[in-house]
């Protein structure tokens, strides 16, 4: 327990002061995130937030983490540099999506083959038992990083959403990690959470700094790693731990669903109206809340009770809902509060064109 709350606290406290020299930097070399027509802040601000979270998370990891029971983590910093590079790089100087995607492709590569942070089976999601084949599997886990890895960065368009999400998701795979006695993954968990949440104390509005690509990203492939390993470290527990998750892949969904349900929803979203799924718009779930009237910290805390009602909705019924119908109904729901926020802020732009 020393050492998880050791973590936390270094990575929290190294971000927390390293951020105000960040953002008075910033300022003197004007690095700021210029408002545009999709942005939903109006005020010339710093982005570079992110370089203090991978700072306060990467010492902290460094000087808390046993190497003797993490030999893997080599790789997994190299990763995580990776994704810093290309994130500074876009914040300062921004980059194609391409050369964006290339790196991420890079990253995610070294966690699979080098770091065993793969997808070894479906899990029973499809009814298939039989192997597929390790480059099935491998294909899947670039994927599945890739998604996650995007998908953070999609949801980053509103004051502290991003890092709340974040936060809340590495907090409860943490404390999994802790109680199922997997202390090192436990500790990259804590890290970034502390990380981020001092972090949030400069973002929450008035936001004087944001977490630019460099924050996102780097939360992103750290969520990603801990819910490929919560699958299938719980997927492996024998049966009658107390800890182990049935219908894994489902309760997985559930943790993450926020950033993959919006990502999924603007891609079809883009297509059904004859764009391209990788083209920038305001159609994202928390540009709707914004459009519907809510502040950005009203739309972040609507957000994130959602994540945790989903996250207790998924841990109360694993046990007594089988894989399908539970993913079904986490899909079928999260369709609903869509939708119903959708025809809602339809009425109301209505109701405004009527008023004048």
């Amino acid at each position: 327990m020393f050492v998880i709350i050791a973590s936390f606290v270094t990575a929290f406290t190294l971000t927390y002061f390293t951020i105000p020299s960040i953002i008075n930097i910033a300022k003197e070399k004007h690095l700021y995130d210029e408002p545009g027509e999709r942005s939903s802040h109006t005020e010339k601000t710093p982005s570079l937030g992110g370089i203090a979270i991978f700072a306060g998370a990467i010492f902290s990891i460094v000087l808390w983490t046993p190497f003797k029971e993490f030999g893997n983590l080599q790789y997994i910093l190299c990763s995580f540099i990776i994704i810093f590079l290309i994130g500074a790089k876009d914040d300062i100087s921004p980059i194609s999506p391409t050369k964006k995607i290339i790196g991420q492709i890079l990253a995610a590569s070294i966690l699979v083959f080098k770091s065993d942070i793969e997808l070894t089976g479906l899990y029973g999601f499809l009814g298939i038992e039989q192997e597929l084949g390790r480059a099935t599997y491998i294909l899947l886990s670039i994927f599945t990083i890739l998604v996650i890895v995007n998908a953070f960065n999609l949801i980053d368009g509103i004051n502290g959403l991003a890092g709340s999400i974040g936060a809340l998701i590495a907090g409860v795979l943490g404390s999994w990690f802790f109680m199922v006695g997997h202390i090192e993954l436990a500790i990259v968990a804590f890290t970034i959470t502390g990380s981020v949440l001092a972090f949030l104390r400069y973002n929450f509005t008035p936001a004087r700094i944001f977490m630019g690509d460099t924050g996102s990203l780097l939360v992103g492939i750290v969520s990603s790693i801990l819910i490929i390993k919560f699958i299938d470290f719980s997927y492996h527990l024998p049966e009658g731990n107390p800890y182990k998750f049935e219908s894994v892949p489902a309760v997985a969904v559930g943790i993450m669903i926020l950033p993959l349900f919006d990502t999924v929803r603007v891609f079809i979203t883009r297509m059904i109206r004859k764009k391209s799924p990788f083209k920038p718009d305001r159609r994202h779930i928390h540009h709707l809340l914004i459009d519907f009237g809510l502040t950005h910290m009203q739309a972040t805390a609507a957000l994130v009770m959602v994540n945790v009602i989903f996250i207790t909705l998924v841990f109360s019924s694993h046990q007594w809902m089988e894989l399908h119908a539970l993913l079904g109904f986490i899909i079928l729901l999260a369709t609903a509060m869509s939708l119903w926020l959708t025809f809602a802020l339809r009425k109301v732009r209505q109701e405004k064109n009527l008023a004048k």
